[in-house]
């Protein structure tokens, strides 16, 4: 028996929007916002929206509400603001309004982490679940775990989570 699941039997283009939480990031530097939708399109999926919010609680609540209402997102990925800084709320702010919770993305995400950065790993509250039935994931800012979250948890079940909710 395999220990993983049983694939897809047909591929789905899943609609996305990227959010960069960050005070210091702009269009130019945002590395990781960037390579997130270069993932998500080498994946096959679609970034319909993409946007560097300042690390506010509000900013980013309000944001999540107005892409939720659209019809042509499916899933939304932020990245940054997920330490524990006193600046870092995406967690706070995210977590709040999530209807459900994905703790084992959370989990995995900090295994996985601990593996390359050891127990620095700890101070990581990345997160993933379900609001207006649209699929969040959010990430920390860094490119290397951008990279991490995105090819070992995120691609490979995006488009599957996506089929659930749908379903």
């Amino acid at each position: 028996m395999s220990s993983f699941p049983h694939p897809d039997l047909e591929f789905t283009s899943v609609h996305c929007a990227v959010i960069t939480v960050s005070d210091t990031r702009t269009l130019e530097t945002d590395r990781s916002g960037q390579l997130m939708q270069q993932l998500l399109q080498t994946a096959g999926h679609n970034t319909i929206s993409y946007t560097i919010l300042k690390d506010e609680p509000n900013q980013i609540q309000t944001q999540l509400k107005s892409l939720c209402d659209r019809p042509d997102i499916d899933a939304i990925l932020l990245n940054g603001g997920t330490g524990i800084a006193p600046r870092d709320t995406t967690y706070d702010a995210v977590e709040q309004l999530l209807d459900k919770t994905l703790p084992g993305f959370g989990e995995l995400f900090r295994w996985l982490s601990y593996q390359e950065i050891g127990s620095r790993a700890i101070a990581s509250r990345a997160l993933a679940g379900v609001y207006r039935s649209k699929l969040i994931f959010s990430l920390p800012g860094s490119t290397n775990a951008v990279r991490l979250g995105m090819e070992k948890l995120v691609l490979p079940e995006l488009a599957h989570l996506v089929k659930v909710l749908q379903a």
